[in-house]
Formats: C-alpha cells, structure tokens, sequence
C-alpha cells in the first residue's frame, strides 16, 4: 500500500468535492421547468436568484432540493457502507444490498409503518427501527461468516439471497395487511425511490449518516489491516473485537437511516467502492470519504435520469442503480471464479 501523503488527500477530495456541487447544480437545474445553472449557483450559494420566476424559484428550493439532499445522504451512506463490509469480510462482492442488510433494515422499518397503528409506535421509529434490524442482520451475516469473515463469495451470497427472500416475502405480507395508502408506500419501498421525500427525516439521516462516516474515518487504519485478516491486524496492535463491533454499528446505523427514507437502493455500495479502488487504491483513510462524496454523486445522478428519462413519468431510481449495478456484480463474480473456486 502507497504512502498516503496529505497533499494526495486534498487534491483528491477536493476535485471530488468541486465534482459534487456540480452535480447538485446540474440535478437542481434539470427537470420540466427550465432553470439556468448560474441561477441555481447563485441559490445554492445564498442569491436570490432574482431572475428565476418565483414559482420556479420554489420548485427548485421545495420540490427538488430536499430530493437532492435526501439523495446525497443516501448515496454516501450506502457507497460507504459498501466500502466498510468489503474491507470486513475481504470480499469485494460485499454490498448491504446484495448480503441483505438492506433487507433487514426495511423489513423493520415497514413493520413499524404497517403495524405502528396496532400498537400505537409513532411513524417517527422507523429509522430506528431500520437501524435495528440492519443491526439485526448484520450480525445473523458476521455469525454466517464464522465471525471473521472467512467465508466464500458464494456462502456470503446465498446468505444474501435468504436474508433478501424473507424481507421481501415479510414486506408483501405487511403490505397486504396494511391498507391502500401505507401499502403504497410499502411497495415503493422494495423498489427503492426518491420521490415521496420527507424533508423532516433529513436531520436524522444526515446526523446518523455523519456519525457512521465518522466512525468508519476514524477507524480507517484499523480497517486496513482488518482488511489483511485478524491476525496480522492483532499482530499489529488492533483490538480486533472492539473495533469491528464499531464498524459494524456504524455501518449498520448508515444502512438504516438511509433505508428507513429510500427503501431497498442496490448495487450503490457494489459499484462505487470497486470503481474507486481501482482509481485510487485501497487505503480506507481515503477510500471512506471519497466514497461517500462519489456514492452521493452517483445516486444524485441516478435519480435524476431516473425522473427526466421518461418524459414525464418516473422510474424508481432503484431500477436505475439496478440496469447499472446488476452487469457489474455479474462481471465481479465471474472473475472471481476464474481465480479459482468460490464454492
């Protein structure tokens, strides 16, 4: 592994960041009503944007901007998260998506959405609840993978595949239980979207998004030589136990606060960690936060083809990440069984 020197650290997370924020502008900016970059520039910056006409002043501001901002928090989370769980179990086909974390996260959330009424547990529990039952899962996947995660590809998978089965076959049944309102947003749920934004959730996303980013940023030396196997890790000074605990709660907490508003969005933390490994290493000091700022990117974009693609009509930005992710996660696998046998 490459000396990470801080000049490397600024120079690449700071063209990510300019990357970012044009993104942003370009996502604000495109939609039915037109609107001028330099408009939205200036917005985003504190302008008025005195010559946007007030009522696309407040698309901008009201419609697509908390969408935006829901979007980067989710995409960071999910592509961290992505990049924790591959340094973990030392698999580059792990994704909370694809191992079914995600799953167990929104099988908790939609059972509080679904039954809350029945018990009188208020709607503002679901993200804790995801939390919960990413925690949950997360925890059913560390004792599958024989607690250090040395598990193959292929048992990682199908555990994933179970886990992914039976919050898909429990969100049905909650949904069918539900009545037709809830049960709409429970489908939108397992397709994964950003249209029914709920701008008051932000805060709780973003606070339980920062703090599982500080955490993973944190312990980012430590991932590294976890990445090398636990016993080089201990070898090396790393209390092996505690801090993969840490790790898995804070990527737990990510998962969930970023299920609990956008439902089941794969792939994410498949595609970004893998791209910019092979970019920029694999050292987690950089690798955790360029991935956030990129997830986030990536989701933004995602998001935006997914509601101006149809010309009107909207596509689950889910699907999106899907078509982009699925040809990926195929193409990663077949070349780790052409490095030998996986089974």
């Amino acid at each position: 592994m490459k000396r990470l020197s801080l000049g490397r650290m600024v120079v690449v997370l700071g063209t990510l960041s300019v990357i970012l924020f044009a993104i942003t502008i370009f996502a604000l900016a495109t939609g039915p009503s037109e609107v001028g970059f330099t408009d939205v520039a200036d917005l985003l910056l504190g302008g008025e944007g005195e010559s946007l006409d007030p009522a696309v002043r407040d698309i901008v501001l009201r419609i697509r901007l908390p969408r935006v901002i829901l979007g980067l928090l989710v995409g960071g989370a999910l592509a961290s998260a992505g990049a924790v769980f591959q340094a973990l179990l030392r698999n580059p086909l792990a994704d909370p998506y694809v191992l079914g974390v995600s799953g167990g996260a929104a099988l908790a959330g939609i059972s509080v959405l679904a039954l809350g009424s029945v018990f009188a547990v208020p709607t503002q529990s679901v993200p804790i609840a995801a939390f919960v039952g990413g925690l949950i899962a997360t925890g059913l996947l560390y004792w599958v993978s024989g607690g250090r995660g040395r598990s193959s590809s292929t048992s990682l998978l199908l555990t994933g595949v179970v886990f992914n089965a039976f919050a898909s076959a429990g969100i049905v049944f909650l949904a069918s239980l539900a009545g037709f309102f809830d049960g709409s947003r429970i489908f939108l749920w397992l397709i994964g979207h950003l249209s029914a934004v709920e701008i008051d959730a932000a805060g709780i996303v973003a606070a339980s998004v920062l703090l599982g980013l500080t955490t993973a940023c944190v312990l980012s030396r430590s991932l590294n030589l976890l990445a090398l196997g636990d016993e080089t890790a201990a070898q090396l000074g790393v209390p092996v136990e505690a801090h993969r605990r840490w790790l898995l709660v804070a990527t737990s907490l990510m998962v969930g606060a970023a299920v609990a508003v956008s439902g089941l969005i794969g792939f994410v933390g498949l595609i970004v960690p893998h791209s910019l490994r092979l970019v920029i290493g694999s050292d987690h000091r950089l690798l955790i936060p360029a991935t956030a700022l990129t997830g986030a990117g990536f989701l933004v974009l995602s998001d935006t083809l997914a509601r101006t693609a149809l010309d009107g009509r909207e596509l689950p930005v889910g699907a999106v990440t899907a078509l982009v992710g699925g040809p990926l996660f195929i193409y990663l696998l077949r070349r780790a069984q052409a490095r030998g046998p996986i089974a």
